[in-house]
């Protein structure tokens, strides 16, 4: 199956080295990008008019804390994950099954939970969403055996390091190096506890535990000082700026990040479901926040929600090049912007209008049902489409 992309304004590549690229369309084969440059002309099966709007790849949500299913019961709410897509989520990371009623903490609960999480995440996508779940929350007793034992089953993931009983650098730190020799990546909280039972996490755990994650860098939502932000900038770790976090220090970690040439390690998600609600709206929100406010240029922004996130997770999603996953976002300036264009609507403070999201080559919904109206909306002129959303 063929989809033709055409009539694109701006394509921005989730490459943070190479964040704008040259050409007016796109072609997507069986799923994956074939061919980006200017006037291709295909007998696709499906044909896309972008009606000169921005074509970017679909956001990264770094830090989703899923339980089973598109429901959530730290906030009752039901077909989160559908409306995020609704918000240009095409993928999202789980930093641990931390809300399922009732999470067990022993060693063999844990792991059993982390192997059926990923397993029914891989069967399920909701609202076509990649959901890449089986997050373990280290529990202290934890030998390597049972690393090699979740990653043999599936188990790609260690959920932030904090919440359960390894909450000091000198147990974490073995653990970390059992699951990475395993193939995991690994995410550690930091800053203030965020639910009953876990623990503050300063930056001399982190340095000692060396995990590949700063998770939500800017606090979770009680924030590291900055001189403890700054100490972590200087390493070579993921640094993750998350919605649901403290913002003053989410642009301090911007600054010093840029003034590091650290901005390839930035991430972006949003920490929900969490105290702070379900944000559908979260992660381009954050985008907003470090284009208007931080000064930094927006497509650079979004790469940290896309390539950058996809390079930490070893994921084929994330950037427009050939042999990529096609999972795509068209959006424009929201209608009444002072943005002429997604990008310059970002970099105004105001989030892009969604008028259509791709998946695997797929048209997953036309206008989004929670951004803004777009200014101009990409239109399916052969083929099939899904069906408009709405407000």
């Amino acid at each position: 199956m063929k989809t033709l992309i055409r009539n694109i304004g701006a394509l921005v590549s989730g490459d943070i080295r190479r964040p704008i690229l040259e050409g007016d369309s796109l072609l997507i084969r069986d799923g994956k990008i074939a061919r980006v440059g200017d006037g291709l002309d295909d007998d696709a099966d499906t044909v896309i008019d972008a009606k000169g709007t921005t074509v970017m790849p679909g956001l990264i949500d770094s830090h989703v804390h899923p339980v089973f299913g598109d429901f959530t019961p730290r906030q009752r709410t039901v077909d989160f994950i559908d409306s995020m897509m609704n918000g240009g989520v095409t993928t999202a990371i789980s930093a641990g099954e931390v809300h399922l009623p009732g999470r067990p903490r022993d060693v063999v609960g844990l792991k059993a939970l982390a192997i059926v999480a990923a397993k029914a995440y891989a069967n399920f996508r909701p609202g076509g969403v990649k959901v890449h779940a089986g997050a373990p929350i280290l529990e202290l007793g934890m030998v390597e055996n049972d690393f090699a034992e979740m990653a043999a089953a599936g188990v790609r993931l260690v959920g932030e390091i904090g919440l359960g009983s390894v909450r000091s650098g000198k147990d974490a730190a073995p653990m970390v190096r059992w699951a990475k020799t395993h193939g995991m990546t690994v995410t550690i909280h930091t800053g203030g506890p965020s639910i009953a039972g876990s623990s503050p996490i300063n930056a001399d755990v982190v340095l000692e535990a060396a995990p590949d994650v700063v998770g939500h860098i800017n606090g979770g939502t009680t924030s590291m000082t900055p001189a403890e932000i700054e100490r972590l900038v200087a390493t070579d770790m993921a640094l993750e700026i998350v919605q649901c976090g403290n913002m003053k220090t989410a642009l301090h970690t911007l600054r010093v990040a840029t003034a590091a040439r650290a901005t390839h390690r930035i991430i972006i998600g949003n920490d929900a479901p969490s105290g702070t609600g379900v944000i559908p709206l979260g992660v381009l929100r954050t985008l907003a926040l470090l284009a208007a406010l931080g000064g930094m240029p927006p497509a650079e922004a979004v790469a940290c929600a896309t390539g950058n996130t996809a390079r930490v997770y070893k994921l084929g999603v994330g950037t427009l090049a050939e042999g990529r996953e096609a999972d795509l976002v068209v959006c424009d300036a929201p209608t009444g912007s002072v943005g002429t264009d997604a990008l310059s609507a970002l970099a105004a403070g105001d989030l892009p209008g969604i008028s259509m999201v791709l998946i695997d080559g797929k048209v997953t919904i036309g206008r989004s049902r929670n951004t803004p109206p777009a200014a101009r909306a990409a239109e399916v002129v052969k083929g099939h489409g899904a069906a408009v959303g709405g407000h």
